[in-house]
């Protein structure tokens, strides 16, 4: 005991956690009663009762059955049930019991070997109450007579020790001799010789008593026929018959023949056998002695079997001989597998070369039938490691993954090696608890959703959807906005998500004038500890519905005076440009695209509006018949669902004949004044014009240095503050403002050299358009006309001295 308890010490100190290498060894007696005390095991394994019970310590035995039990509040090792050491190992001379002590939380056993000592609690018992024996009165003094010897399940010194006659009788004595404990041969000895006549039959009691203290006895009867004139007993050509047979040999198969001779002659000389015992699984033939099969043999039942065979003559003479039959293993038996301990679910972040089961394979084959192997059938995850004798555990070899594989399906086969070898499954379903380890994943990259302007508020307009891979709560998913960058700027206001479907709405009517298309961020959480998330980008573009109407730029004063009238000579062509309507829209795409139609007209056949162009030229030349003042009106419309216009109103003046002769007709030295003055006043108008062209040109100069600077630091517009506010909007939005192009119409054939100077204009427009939308919605409208950016185009006006500015118009 004090051995033991060193080693256990000593792999303690060594930090063995599961496994003592050697067991734990007591002894008890047989037929102790129940509860009684085998040992004090928790101080023999170095533990405490605390910590049995708070390990949740239990005794677990690979047979099934409990023999022993552990009071955890002692920490002692109990007798559970009645031993009968017979009962369980027969005439073994060692009779041991293994088992272990399993421990939880960690996982931890002992193994314990109890070894079942013998007691003197069974008597000797002969096969039969009574041995009858017929001999001859001429027997010989010094005759022997076998008796079937007498079985006592005990061993050792409580085995049978001694025979015995009672009453003492003058003819017999008895004789035994000992090879083995199975193997004792007892005799009755003629010491006198028989008289008939004196007695022909005698009783006595034939007594076996073994060595227990106190010893225990059993008895036969002899009954003595005394025979005549038949001297001679049957002679077995063997003392001793050993054969081998398989356990697979079917029922009906001769086993072996006893033969046994008597040199009497007639009845005393014919023999018959028979079994000195009842045997259920052989049978003998009385006549020819042939050992058969009646039943079938199992090796693992009982792997020898032992019998007496008597062979008696005619004359009542017998003899008996030994007959070994010995039972040959076959792989008949399958493994089998015990677990011990198993631990079906696991945390999927559960560490490699953790104990899952543990479990114990045994064949009742003998052998190499009973060699077992054990193996798993493929399973990455796991492993199989022996931890003692014939135990394994089945551990896991890397990190678990739910989402990969939710349950694992261990199949453990054990084969033993037999030929052919014979195996067993047992199958270890381990389900993965999910742990959080994946955050949300959204079905796209980005999204791109898309609303018309004037949108109902609270209005739909797409979700964001998002999926976890974990499980339960792990992978619910909820949805929020979340600050763009940079951090500190909110979330948009207008824009809303839904928490549970990820539902996208547009709480507010939008202008896209004001709003072309907004970016928010959404982010998707999970539910588990600590939560995990993703985010996503969601860009918003707002679609143009067409709610603005055209505004015409030109013709038409800003100031709210009535417009100038365009001169058309009266030898201009049919097709010559009178003038052009210009005319912006603050809608986008095909709602900005406008188209002109001659609305009304003091002769109609007279000009013609280009549709796409909104150019109004001569359909035909003009004669002295048309009217001088002529009154046009253009529709400017839409290309939107419904459409919208608007109405632009053109006066024309056509000039027949020269100008001069449209002058008063005045006296010549009149009109050499006239021309003097004329000359004095055209001089000085053409210096005026110097200079607002040099002061134009300098203002336009610092304008354009300013607006420079401006558009640097930020976008600005001067005119009305919504058009200023619009443009800043649209430069915050990456687009910036263009410079304005002039288109400058100039006709030919002028008769003087006055001209009309039309100021470039920049009406009080909606919020939503800059100047650069409207060179792209209608640069490609106009027909090729000289083009003038910025301070060009005042040199282009200075340039034109004689000739006459008929139109200006924006692109």
């Amino acid at each position: 005991m004090a051995a033991a308890r060193q080693v256990l010490w000593l792999w303690a100190l060594l930090g063995v956690p599961r496994v003592l290498g050697e067991p734990i060894r007591y002894s008890v007696a047989e037929e102790s009663e129940s509860g009684s005390v085998v040992a004090d095991v928790a101080a023999d394994a170095g533990l405490t009762p605390a910590q049995l019970s708070a390990r949740r310590a239990r005794i677990a035995s690979p047979a099934g059955r409990q023999h022993f039990g552990l009071e955890r509040a002692s920490g002692r090792l109990v007798v559970a049930e009645r031993l009968d050491r017979e009962e369980m190992c027969g005439r073994s001379r060692t009779c041991t019991l293994a088992f272990e002590l399993l421990l939880s939380d960690p996982l931890q056993f002992f193994p314990i070997e109890v070894s079942v000592e013998d007691i003197n609690d069974h008597s000797p018992v002969f096969p039969d109450e009574q041995v009858t024996f017929k001999i001859p009165e001429s027997g010989d003094p010094g005759s022997r007579f076998s008796v079937e010897a007498a079985q006592d399940l005990d061993i050792g010194s409580n085995g049978i020790q001694v025979y015995s006659i009672s009453p003492v009788n003058e003819h017999f004595s008895v004789s035994f001799q000992t090879h083995s404990e199975s193997d004792m041969y007892v005799h009755l000895v003629l010491e006198k010789a028989l008289d008939r006549e004196e007695q022909s039959e005698m009783d006595f009691t034939l007594i076996a008593t073994d060595g227990g203290s106190p010893p225990r006895s059993g008895t036969t009867q002899i009954h003595i026929i005394v025979l005549d004139v038949n001297d001679n007993v049957p002679v077995f050509t063997q003392k001793l018959y050993v054969v081998q047979i398989l356990e697979t040999a079917p029922v009906g198969t001769v086993v072996l023949r006893v033969v046994a001779t008597d040199v009497d002659e007639g009845v005393n000389g014919v023999i018959s056998y028979q079994f000195s015992q009842i045997q259920l699984l052989f049978a003998i033939n009385p006549s020819s002695g042939e050992i058969q099969i009646v039943k079938p043999l199992d090796f693992e039942a009982a792997q020898k079997h032992e019998m007496s065979v008597r062979a008696t003559d005619g004359g009542g003479l017998s003899e008996l001989c030994k007959v070994l039959i010995e039972v040959v293993d076959v792989n008949d038996n399958a493994p089998e597998i015990v677990v011990s301990s198993f631990s079906s679910s696991l945390p999927e972040n559960t560490v490699p070369e953790t104990v899952v089961a543990l479990f114990t394979v045994r064949d009742r084959d003998s052998g190499v039938n009973g060699e077992v192997s054990c193996a798993l059938e493929e399973e990455p995850a796991f492993s199989l490691r022996p931890a003692f004798k014939n135990y394994y555990e089945l551990v896991t070899v890397s990190t678990l993954d739910r989402e990969e594989a939710a349950q694992h399906i261990v199949v453990v086969t054990a084969a033993d090696a037999g030929s052919p070898s014979l195996t067993t499954t047992h199958t270890f379903t381990v389900d993965v608890s999910d742990v959080n380890d994946n955050a949300p994943v959204f079905n796209q990259t980005s999204y791109t959703m898309y609303v018309h302007e004037n949108n109902v508020p609270a209005l739909l307009v797409g979700a964001v959807k998002a999926t976890d891979a974990d499980a339960g709560a792990n992978a619910k998913v909820s949805y929020s906005l979340v600050p763009a960058r940079p951090p500190e700027r909110e979330p948009c206001s207008c824009v809303s998500v839904n928490s549970e479907n990820g539902d996208v709405f547009v709480l507010r009517p939008l202008d896209y004038e004001q709003l072309r298309q907004l970016e928010v961020v959404v982010s998707a959480a999970d539910a588990g500890s600590p939560p995990l998330s993703s985010t996503v980008s969601v860009r918003l573009l707002v679609v143009d519905e067409n709610d603005n109407a055209p505004l015409v730029l030109h013709p038409g004063a800003q100031d709210g005076s009535p417009p100038s009238s365009e001169l058309v000579p009266a030898w201009a062509e049919a097709g010559d440009l009178v003038t052009k309507v210009v005319a912006v829209d603050a809608d986008s795409g095909q709602n900005s695209w406008l188209s002109y139609q001659l609305l009304r007209a003091t002769e109609p056949g007279l000009f013609a509006v280009g549709a796409q162009s909104g150019e109004v030229r001569l359909r035909r030349p003009p004669t002295d018949r048309d009217a001088v003042k002529q009154k046009l009106v253009v529709l400017v419309r839409d290309n939107g669902r419904p459409p919208l216009s608007a109405t632009a109103a053109l006066s024309v003046l056509l000039v027949h004949g020269s100008w001069d002769a449209q002058l008063p007709q005045q006296s010549p030295a009149a009109a050499d004044d006239e021309d003097g003055a004329l000359t004095t006043s055209l001089i000085i108008a053409l210096v005026f014009v110097s200079l607002l062209f040099l002061v134009s040109a300098a203002a336009f100069v610092a304008c354009k240095a300013c607006k420079r600077k401006e558009l640097s630091s930020g976008p600005v517009l001067y005119g009305p503050s919504s058009v200023q506010s619009y443009l800043a909007d649209g430069a915050a939005a990456g687009t910036l403002p263009h410079a304005y192009c002039y288109e400058v119409s100039l006709t030919t054939g002028s008769g003087n050299s006055e001209f009309k100077f039309l100021k470039p204009v920049l009406p009080s427009l909606p919020a939503q358009h800059s100047s650069a939308e409207f060179t792209g919605n209608h640069a490609d409208d106009f027909p090729p006309a000289p083009m003038i950016m910025g301070d060009k185009a005042l040199d282009g006006i200075g340039s034109q001295s004689a000739g006459q500015l008929t139109g200006l118009h924006f692109d």
